[in-house]
Order: C-alpha cells, then structure tokens, then sequence
C-alpha cells in the first residue's frame, strides 16, 4: 500500500465525507473519493482504477465498480453518460453545472456560470414546476 501520497489532512476530511453519508470507511473508498476530488478531467471507471493502484496496490478493479455504484447511491458522485462512451465520474458539485463535449475528441467541458440554469428555471416556472437539479449537455465540434 502506498499511502504517503494520501496526506492525513486529506485522509481526514475523506473519512468525514464517507462518515457523514452514512457509509464504512475502507482504504479504498478513500482512495476512489481522493481520486475523484483531485480529478479536473470527469475520469472513466478504469481511469479511476490506474490511478487507486498508485495509492494503494491492493484495489481491485470490481472494488472500484462497487465503490463507485455506493458513492454514486450515496449522492457523494454523479455519473456522466453520454451516448455509447464510457461513463465519467465527478464529485456531486455544490452548484449545477453543464458540460460541452467535444464530438471530434471526446473532451468534455464544463460550462460555468447560471445562464442555462436561469433558462430552465424560468421555462419550468411558466410550467408551474419548480427546477429540483438540472445538467444540460451540449454537443460540439471547434470552430476552425
């Protein structure tokens, strides 16, 4: 096990996060919430995996499949799916964003900022529902 990458601080508040949704605290379900709370690029579940090995050699790749349908139950990850691709992973955001994919290369985008948001709230109110969470996904290709 390679744990001097996990610093105790972070190891601590990962713990809390585990804790605080109720569920057991494993090595490797902090490793997995470590990975994902580090990640910048939405990871696959195999992306996921090469990356827990470095923390800790004893994860296997069904624990990561596990862990990330517990997390996901938990609310503490979302899960991306886009048409036939694997399936990305990112920490439940504090604020809804929206995603841009790129049809050429596959890279997703987040969109910050409100304006979709604002859109649906406004279209849903005119309904009479009120927006409970919202993920829009744009598909594009770079202008050249």
């Amino acid at each position: 096990m390679k744990n001097s990458e996990l610093t105790a601080r972070q190891m601590t508040s990962h713990e809390q996060i585990l804790r605080e949704a109720g569920l057991r605290v494993t090595q490797q379900r902090i490793s997995v919430v470590t990975i994902l709370a580090a990640s910048t690029d939405h990871p696959t579940v195999d992306d996921v995996f090469d990356k827990a090995r470095q923390l800790d050699d004893t994860v296997s790749l069904a624990t990561v499949y596990r862990t990330m349908v517990v997390l996901e139950s938990a609310g503490l990850i979302r899960k991306l799916t886009f048409d036939d691709a694997p399936a990305r992973y990112e920490m439940t955001p504090q604020r809804d964003h929206d995603h841009l994919i790129d049809i050429d290369t596959g890279e997703l985008i987040e969109i910050p900022g409100d304006k979709i948001s604002e859109l649906w709230c406004r279209i849903a109110a005119e309904l009479g529902y009120e927006v409970i969470n919202q993920h829009t996904i744009l598909r594009g290709r770079r202008k050249v």
